[in-house]
């Protein structure tokens, strides 16, 4: 499953469905609470607008300033819908016009506590229509301009009441790095194609969310003495009240893994998969992949040298991986005895349990058909839990590439991994 769901002109527009508890009991259920960019890009009698009203959302949280909803619009009045702007942010602040030397994650979370400190009326009154929503069973989207910065504070204090991970949490946030070339688009569209003076635009850092998630704990101890002692709210029979309402058992069943050989016009999916796992990889401080490494010409010329697979589960992506006959990069010159396995990658939260072992299964399986005798695959040699990952899939270490060139600029050491076929 994307988190991201397709529109025309909204970019941000996700589904907080799918996060798990820390115990991996529960799951936030899908379908009931959204996140979004602007809502006033949507317009009546377009497809856009057909597929917002199928998500049968029964609520809007607008947390703009009333001046930004009159100048770009707001969502199209429906009788389906309630609406309430609740401008969370009383510090308004021009993020374009920042310059060079201003550091995004200081800087973000700097404001973020603003609004934490001035908002405390209405950042109460959404909380408490989010629960109202929840509890009965409606969809409802919270949004601002971008879906970014009061979108993504909004997001975090939910997820935390509802017992989700600051690792995930943090990782949700940066989804929007996902976005980010789109609304930048947008804002040059709006701005007579200049660029905005600050290259951090429209960017979702980690440690944005990180140092605010942070500052919070420093200030009020938690993000529950928060609403309690700021927001003036019950926080435990708010969380129990989110959480008997958004929460549900994970899954115990998951459909089966189909795959089938990806084509040029799946390049851009096949980006969108990579860079969502680099993110969740950074969420968690693993230092592996970064977004934007590889473009839609990378996976079209590894198509065209080799062969790259798809999973799926239930009609959705749930990973994909690289098929290589020969790596001179990292193994030298070889003979034709063995399949290179690269970027085995799943979607975080909502591929089935083990598609990464299963679809490395598949991807020898393929191997062997060709008659090659070997898989082969190598790792960051800074990365040793993924070393272990393969170790215990049966691969063994049979030497380490110290200076790969990988076409990225700069040499770096890989670990060598075998399985013998």
């Amino acid at each position: 499953m994307d988190r991201h769901i397709p529109f025309k002109r909204l970019h941000n527009f996700r589904d907080l469905g799918g996060y798990s508890t820390p115990d991996g009991r529960h799951r936030v259920r899908p379908g009931l609470l959204y996140r979004a960019d602007s809502l006033g890009k949507l317009a009546e009698d377009t497809e856009d607008w057909d597929r917002f009203l199928s998500l049968g959302i029964a609520t809007v949280l607008d947390l703009r300033h009333p001046w930004e909803a009159d100048a770009r619009g707001r969502v199209p009045e429906h009788p389906s819908l309630a609406y309430h702007n609740l401008s969370i942010e009383h510090r308004p602040y021009d993020q374009p016009s920042q310059s060079l030397d201003v550091a995004p994650g200081p800087y973000l979370s700097e404001r973020y506590m603003e609004v934490a400190q001035d908002g405390t009326k209405e950042i109460a009154r959404a909380l408490e229509v989010i629960a109202e929503s929840a509890a009965a069973a409606t969809p409802l989207v919270f949004h601002c301009a971008s879906g970014k910065d009061r979108t993504g504070q909004l997001a975090a204090m939910v997820l935390t009441l509802l017992g989700i991970p600051e690792t995930t949490i943090v990782e949700d946030f940066t989804l929007t790095e996902l976005a980010a070339p789109a609304l930048l688009s947008d804002w040059r569209q709006r701005n007579e194609g200049r660029s905005p003076a600050w290259p951090a635009f429209g960017r979702a850092p980690a440690p944005a969310m990180r140092l605010f998630l942070a500052a919070m704990k420093a200030r009020y101890g938690s993000v529950d003495s928060y609403v309690t002692d700021a927001l003036g709210l019950d926080a435990k029979a708010l969380s129990e009240s989110l959480r008997a309402s958004l929460l549900e058992p994970a899954p115990t069943a998951w459909p089966p893994l189909t795959y089938r050989r990806a084509t040029p016009s799946d390049a851009a999916l096949l980006v969108r998969l990579r860079d969502t796992a680099a993110l969740w990889q950074l969420a968690r401080g693993i230092d592996q992949w970064k977004p934007g490494e590889k473009d839609e010409t990378h996976f079209r010329t590894r198509m065209d040298e080799g062969e790259v697979w798809l999973a799926y589960a239930d009609g959705h992506p749930a990973g994909a991986w690289e098929l290589w006959w020969d790596d001179p990069a990292a193994w030298g010159p070889r003979p034709p005895d063995a399949g290179y396995i690269h970027r085995l990658m799943t979607t975080p939260h909502t591929a089935p349990p083990a598609t990464g072992r299963r679809m490395l299964a598949q991807a020898e399986s393929r191997i062997a058909a060709t008659g090659r005798p070997y898989a082969r695959l190598d790792c960051l040699s800074s990365n040793p839990r993924l070393r272990t990952y393969y170790e215990s899939a049966g691969y063994t270490m049979v030497g380490e590439q110290t200076a790969k060139d990988g076409g990225l600029g700069s040499p770096y050491a890989v670990t060598l991994l075998e399985k013998r076929l």
